[in-house]
């Protein structure tokens, strides 16, 4: 399983002063265009799904897709949220297999965002998932990114940087020096010097939203201050929309020979960003120094009283999926009953968790406690609980 901890890449491209492509997909072709861009290059990738572009796909379907697609290739991966709106989007984004999500609150006061992205940090270091916050405010451009980014461009203060990194234990941080969210019109006047005073500061993997448009000596520069993660996606947009125009131009009129030249379109972009900012040839030694991101498997075996009843253990299982479900870092929860009549343990609990840090966690989580006090163990005195790594 390729998929690594989003921290370590991070941290990786942080050392060696490269810088990780975050592209934003939308659909099964941005997708494979991606990871076909990512295993030519052999580079690692961070394959982004943001809230802003949920009107677009099925959030869960899509990173269902993902985590398949992310499992199999042999380069290494991390699936980041991207732009999340609210903390319990980020609990669902992790329960669908993110290990990277960010919460934007850029738009809040100082203190405002402090706390809300602290409490996000909370909650994903406890599910062992990186969080990248955002201080200042990238706005859109014209149209649809005006939509999705309103406001006026705040730039990153440089002092309120180190407080922020302090206040909410962030892995990486999303700054505001000078781009914008969707098609630049003319070259941006970035703020090096305010990157410089960050980096030097912090010592923190620097994150830069709104890629597309800058030039090749503007994203070496940004990678020499510090920027190790580059969202990117109005480019690979364009670019399938300019290829499915040139194929309606050319007579194709079905759906399938309107879009067939999309993912080579993704592709082809993705790879020529992933050699600029240094990432290909990458991926050997990545995945050699990067943690492996691999889930957990909560098996609890377990024979009921001779007093319960059969309704009994079908309403104690109902209401133990509802509850333990809505734990964070909780992918799944499945229970069985045996195959053999005569087996030590009749029952059984599969709660499948995102990481080996949401152990403890759900150990300790006051929906478990109760259920497990209250419920669980008053019907189960003979029971079995163990924890295996899948690989």
């Amino acid at each position: 399983m390729p998929l690594v901890a989003m921290q370590d890449l991070l941290q990786h491209a942080h050392r060696h002063r490269y810088a990780v492509g975050a592209f934003d997909l939308i659909n099964l072709d941005f997708l494979s265009g991606i990871l076909a861009a990512a295993e030519a290059q052999r580079a690692p990738v961070i394959l982004s799904l943001a809230e802003s572009h949920f009107a677009h796909f099925d959030f869960e379907l899509l990173m269902a897709a993902t985590l398949t697609a992310a499992q199999r290739t042999p380069v290494p991966c991390a699936i980041h949220l991207d732009h999340g709106k609210t903390l319990e989007r980020a609990v669902e984004a992790i329960r669908w297999g993110a290990n990277g999500v960010m919460v934007d609150a850029s738009h809040l006061p100082f203190a405002d965002n402090c706390r809300f992205t602290a409490e996000v940090v909370a909650m994903a270091h406890a599910c062992g998932v990186c969080v990248e916050g955002e201080l200042g405010y990238v706005p859109g451009s014209c149209g649809v990114d005006a939509e999705r980014h309103p406001g006026p461009l705040q730039y990153t203060s440089v002092e309120e940087a180190q407080a922020f990194v302090a206040a909410t234990g962030v892995d990486c941080l999303a700054v505001s020096i000078g781009t914008i969210h969707g098609r630049l019109h003319g070259l941006p006047q970035l703020d090096f010097e305010r990157l410089a005073a960050i980096d030097r500061l912090l010592g923190l993997p620097l994150v830069i939203h709104g890629g597309t448009g800058l030039s090749e000596e503007q994203f070496r520069r940004l990678i020499e201050l510090g920027v190790t993660k580059i969202n990117y996606f109005t480019a690979l947009d364009d670019g399938a929309g300019a290829t499915m125009r040139a194929a309606v131009a050319e007579g194709d009129m079905a759906c399938s020979q309107i879009s067939s030249g999309v993912r080579r379109a993704v592709q082809s972009r993705c790879e020529q960003m992933i050699a600029l900012w240094g990432g290909n040839g990458r991926a050997a030694e990545v995945l050699a120094q990067c943690r492996p991101w691999r889930e957990v498997e909560h098996l609890v075996l377990f024979k009921p009283e001779a007093s319960a009843s059969a309704e009994a253990v079908a309403a104690q299982f109902a209401e133990g999926r509802r509850a333990l479900a809505a734990i964070p870092g909780v992918r799944a929860v499945r229970v069985g009953h045996s195959v053999r009549d005569d087996a030590r343990y009749s029952h059984a609990w599969l709660i499948r968790f995102a990481h080996e840090d949401v152990i403890d966690h759900y150990r300790d989580h006051p929906a478990h406690v109760a259920f497990a006090d209250q419920r669980f163990r008053p019907l189960a005195p003979d029971r079995l609980t163990t924890d295996y790594r899948l690989d």
